[in-house]
């Protein structure tokens, strides 16, 4: 068992053995060396089917000659404790989930006192927002193949309040959606049940007014999410210039206030034409300050980081991660 810097403790370690040399770990889109030994951090609440999935996944990983020790998630905030107490010699860290739990992993993989090892994914969550950003195959012997044949892509990274985020951060009518979700219908339900609580913040939540100052310009909006990448919500596209190697994030202004003018913009985003509906707008911006009513929820890669003010930024922190060899 191995025991957390937050003294919590895994319930089981598994390790699927193999040889093959050790991974490259730099900056550039480049080939990465094979992998010899990885590290598996998963929610084992994510359900059956998906345990499932992830055991073909680490037979695929097994086949290919790599050791991949599997680590079971026991709560909230344990894929960082997972992460930040991660042994110097592993090649990789790979998370099979969501990305929520990204997320937390990469937030514990910052916090390890050294250069973080190359991040790899097995999209196993509701969305997998991130996955499909970065081109990765959701069959999980394929995306197990990207481990083991990939390249490694220099990600920049956004902060909200001094907590990075990967893909996005929202304040506004998404966060609240985020801040309510029911878990247990999303386990049964996985995407429907986003749906089932839009409907409820649209009958139930009063419309409300964000101040936003984007690199020193104001603006006004009814809700904002802040775009690292250009996908959303799975393959819905908010910011089509947004790409996670480049050093800017961008500002997704929903400025137009009530209920009808959410019901419009939801619509317009899964007809793929948010972009021609009036009131809303993308900014590229490096430094955002939001205010409005103080607690408001903030969301960070679809979980809920905490409440208003919030300083939104370009984080410095460039992290490897195992991509497709075609990625661009």
């Amino acid at each position: 068992m191995l025991t957390t810097k937050s003294g919590k403790q895994t319930e089981r370690r598994e390790s699927y053995s193999g040889s093959s040399p050790v991974v490259a770990t730099g900056h550039a889109i480049a080939p990465a060396q094979r992998l010899r030994r990885v590290l598996v951090i998963h929610n084992p609440a994510a359900g059956w089917r998906k345990r499932r999935r992830l055991a073909a996944a680490l037979s695929a990983l097994s086949a290919r000659g790599l050791m991949a020790e599997l680590v079971l998630t026991t709560g909230p905030g344990d894929a960082a404790c997972l992460a930040e107490a991660i042994e110097p010699d592993l090649d990789a860290v790979v998370v099979a989930g969501g990305d929520g739990t990204i997320n937390e992993t990469i937030n514990g993989l910052l916090g390890c006192g050294r250069p973080p090892p190359p991040l790899g994914i097995l999209p196993l969550g509701t969305a997998n927002v991130l996955a499909n950003e970065l081109g990765l195959p959701l069959d999980p012997v394929q995306a197990a193949a990207v481990l083991a044949e990939g390249c490694i892509a220099p990600v920049r990274l956004g902060r909200v309040n001094d907590r990075p985020f990967i893909m996005m951060a929202g304040v506004g009518f998404d966060a609240r959606v985020v801040a309510r979700l029911d878990r247990r219908l999303k386990r049964w339900l996985g995407k429907g049940a986003y749906a089932v609580e839009m409907l409820r913040r649209l009958v139930y939540d009063r419309p409300m007014r964000l101040g936003i100052e984007i690199d020193g310009v104001r603006h006004d909006a009814a809700s904002l999410i802040v775009a690292n990448g250009h996908y959303y919500g799975g393959r819905f596209v908010l910011a089509p210039d947004a790409r996670l190697t480049e050093p800017t994030l961008h500002a997704c202004l929903f400025e137009r206030p009530g209920r009808w003018a959410t019901v419009q913009y939801v619509l317009a985003t899964g007809l793929g034409r948010l972009g021609r509906q009036p009131g809303y707008r993308v900014v590229p911006a490096e430094h955002i300050v939001v205010h409005g009513l103080p607690g408001e929820p903030i969301q960070a890669d679809g979980e809920l980081v905490g409440g208003l003010p919030a300083e939104i930024t370009v984080s410095p922190v460039v992290l490897p991660v195992l991509v497709p060899p075609d990625h661009r």
